[in-house]
């Protein structure tokens, strides 16, 4: 199944009643077991999915909104495992081996991706104009970058898998951000990204809490509420920040114009409305 988001302009998003925000820019219903499913963004391509083989085999194929012969055929995939273990097979000879926080990148020209295991695997694929080596990033040798304090309630650690100085993409950046014990603000200070969509996927948030997102503008500000698994789209325009109500984890990922990690547009903390 795929669904399709149109692009917001920044003015749209006072209009829009919760309903619409949420049609809008909140991806619900990703994880079916046995089955894929797709949301397209027309905010820079970006094709959001959920996966679980369920012991079996999923094959990843082109939308037909991409009007492709084969889901990479123009573009180029990161697929996370966020629970379990599995595998991703490209073009059937080769086999990358996904535990728990692992992320695979699949190059562009690849022509068949399949997936294996009990695994629940999260998907983002973007438009790539050249092949980059198909390979697959643990977590014990991403990229680690401590950042925020406790007594802000901010403390996290940053893993960057894909990314200028890690494993090689056209348009793709992606990692994953761990809260602390106690901390609960993610992204804080928040930015803006002018030259790239971002997109959050949170997860192992216990399903009884919520994590309270915040989008839009800096002076026009919007709230959404997002439960275990449910993602999240940040348009160049707006900012993407939140805080939970227990600690969780959240896998983002850019795709745009621009891989350099700080590449972002800073916005003070006492301008927010």
């Amino acid at each position: 199944m795929t669904a399709v988001i149109h692009a917001t302009h920044p003015d749209e998003m006072a209009t829009l009643t919760t309903d619409g925000l949420r049609g809008r820019f909140v991806l619900t219903d990703l994880f079916v077991a046995g089955d894929v499913n797709w949301v397209l963004s027309h905010h820079d391509r970006i094709l959001v999915g959920g996966a679980m083989p369920a012991g079996g085999s999923l094959e990843l194929v082109a939308p037909s909104e991409l009007s492709a012969p084969y889901l990479c055929s123009r573009r180029e995939i990161g697929i996370v495992c966020l629970d379990g273990s599995g595998t991703v097979v490209a073009d059937d000879e080769v086999v990358l081996e996904l535990a728990a926080e692992d992320i695979a990148y699949v190059s562009q020209g690849t022509r068949s991706v399949a997936l294996t295991g009990d695994a629940v695997f999260y998907l983002v694929c973007v438009p790539a104009h050249r092949p980059n080596p198909t390979v697959v990033g643990r977590r014990e040798d991403a990229e680690v970058v401590v950042v925020g304090e406790a007594e802000r309630a901010s403390a996290r650690t940053i893993r960057k898998y894909i990314h200028e100085d890690g494993i090689a993409s056209c348009e793709l950046a992606m990692g994953i951000t761990t809260l602390e014990p106690g901390s609960v603000w993610n992204t804080m200070p928040c930015h803006l990204h002018d030259r790239r969509t971002e997109v959050y996927l949170y997860f192992d948030l216990p399903a009884e809490d919520r994590v309270v997102h915040l989008c839009g503008q800096p002076d026009t500000s919007r709230s959404l509420i997002l439960a275990d698994r449910q993602a999240v789209i940040s348009p160049p325009w707006s900012i993407h920040t939140g805080a939970g109500t227990a600690t969780y984890k959240f896998v983002w990922a850019t795709g745009g114009e621009n891989l350099v990690y700080n590449d972002m547009n800073p916005v003070a903390t006492e301008s927010l409305r």
